[in-house]
């Protein structure tokens, strides 16, 4: 067997030049007199900024820390689709798009994208294709993010299991595109983003499909609940006796099929839970970097988010369920990044 490719999942652009988020600041201030706001074209950031961004900060980690290639979108907190309407979410989504394309484009081998969709909270769904078909189809990206809550921890959007959402599932279905579920900044003061919010959407993702049907109508529709899943493997056993009481078949049946986790989980036993309670075939590599923790561990001295170093001292894993993690799930679960590595010989 060769060695794998080390595909990350999950990762944002977070360092992103500062002119993107003066522009977005603009943005913002001028939520109420939109015609006084910042233009698109006001927004200059050139390759060499771009290209600085990026080596000095993830390419820089990702050699260091032995990764191949990393699926690329937006920072998610910096989505924010509880600001503004539907314009202003449309305009900041193409804009974050087109910067991770740009991205992919400077560096091919080892950047691929994923779309942020223009959500905004009780606007149609469907409002959201035309930016998924650009990125799929100009772009090549590979997913998207999907926000279960564009209300920004207010939960104001119906469950995933509802048919508000069917016109982005079958536009995902018909591209051979997966969805992360991942919400954005919570503006709730109950809910810290990167501590609650992001951990609860998690959770509340898959009790949404456990609680339906939702993969009948859908059954090659795929998800990617990241951050480990927040606490589902930990309480795997209260979502089997729940999905047992509901009527719900085994979950290996019911959700499986379908539902994936990341490895976005900052300490080896977290790991290694992970890898025991859930299937191997279900887990994909990631990292999140440089994302929501990025401090070093007093304990182990390596930074949390090296989460490779993790998997690599799994005493659990074989060779073929390492290869498994770090390759071949992504490029099962992700058609069209399998089909864009297969063209490159990779």
């Amino acid at each position: 067997m060769r060695p794998p490719l080390i595909i990350d999942c999950h990762g944002h652009y977070t360092t992103a030049p500062k002119a993107l988020e003066d522009w977005r600041n603009r943005q913002i201030a001028n939520i109420g007199t939109p015609a006084l706001g910042p233009k698109a074209s006001e927004l200059k950031i050139s390759d060499d900024e771009l290209r600085e961004s990026i080596e000095t900060n993830q390419l820089r980690l990702m050699n260091q820390r032995g990764l191949d290639l990393t699926i690329f979108s937006p920072r998610a907190s910096f989505m924010a689709h509880h600001i503004g309407d539907f314009n202003t979410s449309a305009t900041w989504a193409a804009i974050c798009n087109e910067l991770c394309h740009r991205i992919s484009q400077l560096f091919p081998d080892r950047f691929i994208g994923a779309a942020m969709l223009p959500q905004s909270p009780d606007v149609d769904p469907r409002s959201c294709i035309p930016e998924l078909e650009k990125c799929v189809k100009e772009y090549g990206f590979v997913g998207i993010n999907l926000n279960p809550d564009p209300s920004g921890g207010h939960w104001t959007s119906p469950p995933l299991s509802d048919r508000y959402w069917y016109p982005i599932y079958e536009k995902m279905v018909e591209h051979e595109i997966p969805a992360m579920i991942h919400v954005s900044t919570s503006c709730n003061v109950c809910f810290h983003t990167t501590g609650a919010h992001y951990l609860n959407a998690d959770t509340t993702a898959f009790m949404q499909c456990l609680t339906s049907d939702l993969f009948k109508d859908f059954p090659t529709l795929k998800f990617v609940i990241p951050h480990g899943g927040g606490a589902v493997p930990y309480h795997w056993g209260r979502f089997r006796g729940l999905a047992q009481e509901l009527k719900k078949p085994l979950l290996k049946d019911h959700l499986l099929n379908n539902i994936f986790f990341d490895t976005c989980v900052y300490h080896q036993p977290g790991i290694d839970l992970l890898t025991k309670v859930i299937p191997v075939r279900n887990i994909l590599f990631a990292s999140e970097m440089i994302g929501a923790v990025r401090g070093i561990d007093p304990e182990t001295g390596h930074y949390y988010d090296d989460t490779k170093r993790y998997i690599e001292a799994s005493t659990q894993l074989s060779a073929e369920e390492r290869h498994d993690i770090y390759e071949g799930n992504a490029r099962r679960v992700f058609p069209r990044l399998d089909a864009a590595l297969t063209s490159k010989g990779r």
